[in-house]
Formats: C-alpha cells, sequence, structure tokens
C-alpha cells in the first residue's frame, strides 16, 4: 500500500513538471496563447466590452453636451459681435451724413456770408411738435437768440423763433402758418428774385391739402408768374432780405382785385437736423 501511495505522487509529480514544462515552451512562442489564458481573455474582453458601450455612449452624451456649450457660446459671442458691428455702421453712416450735412452747411453759410451781413447761428432740432407744427432747437437765450429771429435750413425758409429759454428755442415751422392769426408778424412780404423792385405779395397761410404757402395782394399788373422764385423781401422786422422761400407753382385770381398764388417751398419739414437762426446786425 504504501508503495502504490508512492507511485501516485511520482505520477502527479511528474505530470505537473511535464505541464510546467510544456507552459514554458508555450510562453516562449510568440503570438501563442494557451486555453486558460484564452478563455481569461475572452471572458476579459466580453466583460470590458459590456462596460465599455455604456460608459462610451455616456461619454459621448458629455461631449456632445460640452461641444453644444461651446457652439451656444460661440454664438453668444458672434451675436455681441454682430451687435456691435450694427451698432457701429450705423454711428459711422449717421456720421457721415452729418459731416455731409455739416460740410453743406459750411458752404450755404459761406455762400450768404459773401451775400450780406447775417450771422447764421447753427442749431441742432431736438424735438419736433407735429400738433402746433414747432420744432425746438438747442440755443436759447445764453447763444442770444431772440424771438421773431428767422429760422432757415440750407434749403429755404422755414419760420421765425417764437419762444425762447435760457438753452433751447421753440420755432414755429411756415407750415403752421395760418390767416386766422392775430399777429401780423407771421405774415412774410416776399418778392420774385431777381425782380425785387417789381413783384410784391404777402405769404399769410400754408394749405396742408396742397403742401403749398399761399401768396396774396399780388398786383393784377405784377408780372409774378409760375416757375419764379419766391424770397423774402425783408420789409417787416422779421424775416431778412433775401431769403429763398420757395417756388411759384400756380397764379390766379383772388376773392379781391388782387391775385393769388401758390408756392410750392424748397425746404423739407419732416426731416430736419440742422438749421440757422438768422442774427441780423443791430439797427
Amino acid at each position: 500500500m504504501k508503495l502504490l501511495g508512492n507511485k501516485r505522487l511520482l505520477i502527479l509529480m511528474l505530470g505537473l513538471i511535464c505541464f510546467i514544462a510544456l507552459m514554458g515552451l508555450t510562453f516562449g512562442q510568440p503570438g501563442y496563447k494557451t486555453w486558460p489564458e484564452k478563455f481569461v481573455k475572452d471572458a476579459l474582453a466580453w466583460t470590458q466590452g459590456l462596460i465599455y458601450k455604456p460608459v462610451a455612449f455616456v461619454a459621448g452624451v458629455f461631449e456632445d453636451v460640452n461641444r453644444l456649450r461651446t457652439l451656444h457660446e460661440e454664438n453668444t459671442v458672434l451675436r455681441e459681435t454682430l451687435s456691435r458691428y450694427a451698432r457701429d455702421t450705423t454711428r459711422l453712416n449717421d456720421l457721415e451724413l452729418q459731416n455731409e450735412r455739416l460740410q453743406a452747411a459750411l458752404g450755404f453759410t459761406e455762400r450768404q456770408k459773401s451775400m450780406n451781413k447775417y450771422n447764421f447761428r447753427i442749431a441742432e432740432v431736438v424735438t419736433f411738435q407735429q400738433s402746433n407744427k414747432t420744432i425746438t432747437i438747442n440755443l436759447g437765450e445764453k447763444d442770444g437768440i431772440r424771438p421773431n429771429m428767422a429760422v432757415q435750413s440750407v434749403e429755404g425758409l422755414i419760420g421765425r423763433v417764437v419762444a425762447v429759454s435760457n438753452f433751447y428755442s421753440d420755432v414755429q415751422l411756415l407750415t403752421g402758418i395760418d390767416d386766422k392769426a392775430t399777429s401780423n408778424s407771421k405774415a412774410i412780404s416776399a418778392s420774385v428774385k431777381g425782380r425785387e423792385n417789381e413783384s410784391f405779395g404777402i405769404i399769410e397761410r400754408y394749405d396742408p391739402d396742397k403742401q403749398k404757402l399761399i401768396m396774396t395782394k399780388i398786383d393784377p399788373q405784377d408780372k409774378l408768374q409760375p416757375g419764379d422764385t419766391i424770397i423774402t423781401a425783408g420789409k417787416g422786422l422779421v424775416f431778412p432780405n433775401g431769403i429763398e422761400i420757395g417756388k411759384v407753382t400756380e397764379r390766379y385770381e383772388g376773392d379781391s382785385v388782387t391775385h393769388v398764388a401758390e408756392i410750392a417751398p424748397f425746404a423739407s419739414f419732416n426731416h430736419l437736423r440742422e438749421v440757422f437762426v438768422i442774427e441780423m446786425p443791430e439797427g
């Protein structure tokens, strides 16, 4: 029995030695794995596959969220940049237009200075009151502005100063003239440019339907005709001589012995930006 037990132990040891030798030989061959290694490798790969797919999906979700956040931030920056660009472009266009207007205004004042001794004070329009046809300008009593000073744009006469505060003034536009006014200061003595001593009339009101100034008290023998340029005659104390008002479009007989003419104003009253207050020399 003892001999049989020793044989079994010997056989087991020999088998273990052979197995170890076989393992050593197989490990020495590159790329070759034993079936236990294969089993372990396959089991690990399968387990890793089960874990990797959900992890990869979650990681992809987070990556997409980060990408969306990045895109949102980039879009926000782009919108802000476009907004600034639009604002700056608008401001640039406005400054360019203002520069053109001021250059035209400078040319206008130089031309006027060569014609007479009037002083032209440039002012910006602050507000426009549609109800009473007046505008507010940013020059006032502190700037030497007084009531009844004539006001014009580059194109022509637009009205007169009617109220003055320290730093602002209200200007009554020609579109607010009407024949129901009790003050004769609103009427404008006018004549034909180039024939100042031959033509004369009074501009008393504005017809909003025709958008024309109505000139009355024209002598039937007066040679005024459509196409003539009407200017201020300077007969009153408000409007100085020689300011262009508009062009005659029609002439016809009035209710009495005088004739009436319709005048299309040169000035635009709806888009006033800069105007000139005409300061006449004392005396």
